[in-house]
């Protein structure tokens, strides 16, 4: 593939997915990852490379922007560090075991995964969840725990935050507000991106055949051009998602994430 091409494929890419973060409160990953994929694919990787590639890359550009989302919902009291410190550290520990189980299963299995969790999100987009404003929220360190445990292991197994699915638990089930739902979802996904980052970089050292430019798991020419794009995008969405229908944009993005996940089932 031309080169100029591939830069504005991975340039347009972190548009969509920094737009969508910053909108509606989703992670890039959805779209982030399949692109990565296919390119890498196209640049003649193989598709257990290409994918274990996206995976680490996709999650190593999260991890800066759900520091910036965390450190903005801090400095608004959306926060509630209590739940997102244990939530946090279970998760990095799940997002090492799910890295791990990543680094061993082939690609096929890891791109079926992802994209049944792809469609499955899609699906969740079009949920509304209700906040119970009367219930106040339930606090419980063992529930802390498991819950980031398995979203770290969500994480780690597909390259993906976990928001979607920790926000309408959160909100359904403890009874959090959801504006301190997803400030606190952001706080505990900066535990789960770290280790998550951590292990597909360390188990990528040493292996042949990797992009050039690459850390482990890591292609630092891909995470450079979305990083760039992907954090201030982040920011203009924020800005604009009280401008625009968000049901409308909920419809939009799921319909792309269905899409999404179609292809990478029927793609090689």
């Amino acid at each position: 593939m031309d080169a100029i091409l591939y830069v504005i494929a991975l340039v347009i890419t972190g548009i969509i997915a920094g737009f969508a973060s910053g909108m509606i409160g989703v992670g890039g990953c959805f779209i982030m990852v399949p692109v990565q994929y296919w390119l890498l694919v196209s640049e003649g990787l193989p598709s257990t490379l290409a994918i274990r590639v996206a995976f680490g890359t996709g999650i190593a550009v999260t991890l800066p922007t759900v520091m910036s989302s965390a450190f903005g919902h801090h400095r608004r009291g959306a926060v509630d560090w209590q739940a997102a410190v244990p939530m946090g550290i279970a998760g990095a520990c799940g997002a090492v075991t799910g890295g791990t189980i990543a680094t061993l299963l082939p690609g096929q299995t890891l791109k079926t995964f992802f994209a049944v969790l792809v469609i499955l999100m899609g699906v969740r987009m079009v949920w509304d969840v209700k906040e119970c404003v009367a219930c106040p929220p339930r606090q419980s360190l063992l529930v802390f725990l498991f819950l980031g445990f398995c979203i770290g292991n969500i994480t780690g197994l597909a390259g993906v935050g976990g928001g979607v699915v920790l926000i309408p638990i959160l909100v359904i089930l403890l009874h959090y507000p959801v504006h301190t739902a997803v400030g606190t979802s952001s706080a505990c996904l900066i535990f789960s991106s770290a280790g998550a980052v951590a292990t597909y970089l360390w188990h990528g050292l040493g292996v042949s055949g990797l992009p050039p430019f690459s850390i482990g798991y890591i292609d630092l020419l891909q995470w450079a051009i979305l990083a760039g794009t992907t954090i201030p995008l982040s920011v203009l969405g924020v800005r604009y998602a009280h401008q625009c229908p968000t049901c409308i944009l909920r419809y939009v993005f799921a319909g792309v994430m269905f899409v999404v996940g179609v292809l990478m089932l029927v793609t090689g």
